[in-house]
């Protein structure tokens, strides 16, 4: 009787898996390979990071937000059912975490009047040109929209993301991702309007979009 054949090494099953696409990934991992859904999470857990932590400003928080959705994902992944990317499931999951949070804690959206006070009150001096302080004016700002214009924004502006994309991240129509966006962003013009007419802001969201959106 011939032995059994030995089990590939474990970089050869690893380099086999990476080459593997999200969706048949998923399919393993339901299938019952115990660290495809590893490889999943190793792929993707930047961008949601990402997410996460613009639409709700604060790292503790996003990295919960973060556990919480892989978590669901691991034990609802059957319900994936193939008529959007891995990617956007995974992110309609991670931005509905973040949604509940806020929810949770109950974070009351700052009226027209109060956003306009805290321009005035907090524009900051002209010697905050870095990349870093932009960065830090932006995501403070984002706290002060209601949940789903943050979100909608983040995808879109931040993220850089279509609407088209967002939507289907959202599970809401084009029409009210463009509606949340332009509220969001007629919200914010009162205490981002120093920026209106500098470079930074641009290449602070639109070079940080790219690299998360593309990997």
């Amino acid at each position: 009787m011939n032995p059994p054949p030995d089990s590939p090494p474990a970089a050869t099953q690893h380099a086999a898996r990476s080459a593997l696409s999200d969706a048949d990934l998923l399919t393993s991992h339901i299938g019952g390979d115990p660290h495809a859904f590893s490889e999943i999470v190793r792929r993707h857990r930047d961008r949601m990071w990402a997410v996460a932590l613009r639409t709700l400003g604060d790292p503790d928080e996003a990295a919960d937000a973060v556990q919480d959705a892989f978590v669901s994902a691991y034990r609802k992944a059957d319900s994936f059912r193939g008529e959007a990317a891995v990617t956007t499931w995974l992110h309609r999951i991670v931005v509905n975490a973040c949604l509940d949070r806020m929810r949770r804690k109950s974070i009351r959206p700052v009226a027209d009047d109060e956003l306009v006070e805290a321009a005035e009150r907090d524009t900051p001096m002209p010697d905050q040109t870095g990349d870093r302080d932009v960065s830090m004016e932006v995501t403070a700002a984002l706290k002060l929209l209601p949940a789903d214009q943050r979100a909608a924004l983040v995808l879109v502006d931040m993220m850089g993301y279509s609407v088209e994309d967002a939507a289907q991240v959202l599970g809401v129509p084009t029409g009210t991702v463009k509606s949340r966006c332009a509220r969001g962003r007629a919200k914010l013009a009162p205490i981002l309007s120093h920026l209106r007419n500098r470079s930074d802001l641009t290449r602070v969201s639109s070079a940080k979009g790219a690299e998360l959106r593309d990997g």
